[in-house]
């Protein structure tokens, strides 16, 4: 068990005796090293002992959670074996009050200790004031700074919840364009996007011959109703462009014959029954080229 720090005095708990730390205020804590007549420096382990506080620096009523005496908040050591201290003891006045009543929980002050008032120095007033304004003025910039962050952390919410809703609506339209290549071309694809007035696709050969197998089959008026429903076809003057390359010639001859001639002609299909066939596809390309 530790010891007393004063000079002379080697009291300890072994024996009965009661210590006390030094107390964190600097200018209290200055006051007790003076009187001790030591010159040294209180760590967190330094105590002075009950001999060297008179009966007035103790509390009346009050005791430590050990049950022993409890010095008052002003207390200062003053009885040592060396002359009279520098620092003589403050002794206030007892005055018998008559119980208060308990308090109301809102009331209560968690910062404030019911057992002890604190009465402040002579000198140490103006400190404790300046002490009083720095801390109202750190209070009050931490509620800034705590509204600040409160602000941030709502943006920062907010626009996780537009990314997590940009990301399903990307997986969405992700699917959509899987199940679009299914039975469309990637120039087909691009033309959903454009508008119909400034529509202006490039389509691929592949595109062609499916338009023309689709003119075939359904006829114009079926032709020109998917291209008004949205469907993505090349309109007819742009088929005719791509199919019809020099002449316009209108003859019973297949393609394949045509193709044989080399003439760069083409069969127009009048009806859904007349045409080429799937088999001169190949034959039609080479045509075109």
């Amino acid at each position: 068990m530790g010891g007393c720090s004063a000079p002379n005095c080697s009291n300890s708990t072994s024996i009965g005796k009661q210590l006390f730390r030094f107390p964190k205020d600097p200018v209290r804590k200055k006051k007790w090293v003076v009187n001790c007549r030591r010159d040294f420096e209180p760590t967190p382990h330094s105590r002075l002992c009950q001999d060297h506080f008179e009966l007035s620096q103790f509390e009346e009523i009050a005791r430590s959670p050990a049950g022993g005496k409890k010095l008052k908040p002003n207390a200062i050591p003053t009885l040592f074996n060396h002359g009279d201290p520098p620092f003589p003891a403050i002794i206030t006045p007892h005055i018998i009050q008559p119980p208060k009543p308990e308090l109301v929980e809102k009331e209560l002050n968690v910062g404030d200790h019911g057992y002890a008032r604190r009465n402040p120095l002579h000198g140490c007033e103006e400190e404790e004031m300046e002490g009083t304004a720095e801390d109202q003025q750190s209070c009050t910039q931490c509620q800034l700074l705590k509204k600040q962050l409160d602000k941030e952390m709502q943006q920062t919410a907010r626009l996780q919840k537009e990314a997590e809703e940009m990301k399903k609506r990307l997986y969405r339209l992700d699917r959509i364009e899987k199940g679009l290549q299914n039975f469309l071309y990637e120039d087909q694809i691009r033309a959903l996007s454009l508008t119909k007035r400034s529509r202006r696709a490039v389509w691929s050969p592949e595109t062609i011959l499916k338009a023309r197998k689709i003119r075939c089959a359904v006829g114009t008026k079926g032709y020109e109703y998917l291209r008004e429903v949205g469907y993505p076809l090349p309109s007819y003057r742009t088929l005719c462009n791509r199919l019809e390359t020099k002449i316009l010639v209108t003859t019973d001859m297949s393609c394949e014959e045509l193709a044989e001639l080399s003439l760069g002609l083409m069969a127009t299909c009048d009806s859904p029954t007349q045409g080429v066939v799937d088999n001169d596809e190949d034959d039609l390309i080479r045509v075109l080229s």
